[in-house]
């Protein structure tokens, strides 16, 4: 059962201002939005449709809606900059009622990007899922595990291309920090980014590349059928998706990276809007409905929330700027 939400639109429309609206409408019902009315709920995904962000905010969507925690949620797109157009854009709102998807790619494209707007500009709200990155060769690679990868990569970083997503993203992070736990420079690392994973996968079926690193979406099937070796997975735990690859920490590398995601709103909210939106992301995840979707994505249940959260994104930005400084990408 959704919980009392005190003020949701708190301190956008004065109690008088509403009355006066009401009145100069004739006293239309359904005019005149009041304070905890959640129809005006909206998500932002700062990326083009059908990526990462976007189908976790079209499930989150879909879970408040058929959940009964909201009437109706809209979802937009701000394409553009690893997601800090969006972020810009809210820095400049007024409407509590809004959620912004963000992860970890953001995080590193705030530096690569030179953005004027950072995470702490706005809200924290709650960490809600993360997907584990996995580490492939093409079936033909003279290694068969981790270890032997990193033994070829270190004898010669130049002569080793690994392929992935866009400059600066999870890939490459995973990349650069795998080097560095290998003793191997980051900045030697020849990393070749790729638009999606449908080019990354074609580069290492046609054994153009030494590895390759995405998502168990992008390369799960072909580890499944052989035709890619499955080298590691970058999470504490293994994956459902692929169980027989094993993790880099019990390969030996102390490397952990969760592709995660999570929800921002405007700055300068209220402490009551802050904990009425944190709260409406907690029905959400409480909520069985949202327990399949991970289920049924393969995702990792990481929900954080408040302070924690907070905390967790500035380790995040220390890490990624640390690792992003060694790989040459930003200053």
């Amino acid at each position: 059962m959704p919980l009392s939400r005190r003020s949701f639109l708190a301190g956008t429309v004065a109690a008088p201002a509403l009355a006066a609206a009401a009145g100069a409408l004739g006293g239309c019902a359904g005019t005149v939005v009041q304070p905890g009315d959640l129809s005006r709920l909206r998500l932002m995904a700062p990326a083009s449709p059908g990526g990462g962000w976007d189908t976790t905010a079209r499930v989150f969507q879909r879970v408040v809606q058929t959940s009964g925690l909201a009437r109706n949620v809209q979802v937009f797109n701000v394409e553009g900059a690893g997601g800090t157009i969006g972020l810009g854009q809210l820095a400049r709102e007024t409407d509590d009622a809004l959620l912004m998807m963000m992860g970890l790619v953001m995080v590193g494209a705030v530096d690569t990007n030179d953005s004027a707007t950072r995470l702490s500009d706005v809200t924290p709200i709650a960490r809600l899922i993360g997907e584990t990155e996995l580490i492939v060769a093409p079936a033909e690679a003279p290694y068969t595990d981790i270890r032997g990868f990193v033994e070829a990569w270190a004898a010669d970083p130049a002569g080793t291309p690994i392929a992935g997503g866009s400059a600066g993203g999870t890939d490459q992070i995973l990349a650069g920090l795998l080097a560095e736990a290998a003793g191997i420079d980051p900045g030697q690392v020849n990393y070749i980014a790729y638009s999606g994973g449908g080019e990354s996968l074609a580069a290492l079926l046609g054994n153009q590349v030494a590895a390759g690193i995405s998502g168990p979406t992008d390369y799960g099937e072909q580890v499944r059928t052989g035709d890619l070796i499955g080298l590691a997975v970058s999470t504490a735990e293994r994956s459902d998706q692929v169980p027989d690859v094993p993790t880099l920490v019990e390969s030996g590398f102390d490397v952990e990276v969760s592709n995660w995601r999570g929800l921002m709103a405007r700055p300068g909210m209220s402490r009551e809007a802050r904990e009425d939106l944190t709260q409406l992301v907690v029905d959400v995840h409480d909520t069985p409905e949202w327990a399949e979707a991970v289920e049924t994505n393969g995702w990792d249940d990481l929900l954080l929330t408040g302070d924690e959260y907070g905390d967790f994104l500035a380790d995040e930005e220390a890490r990624v700027r640390a690792i992003l400084e060694q790989i040459g990408l930003v200053q």
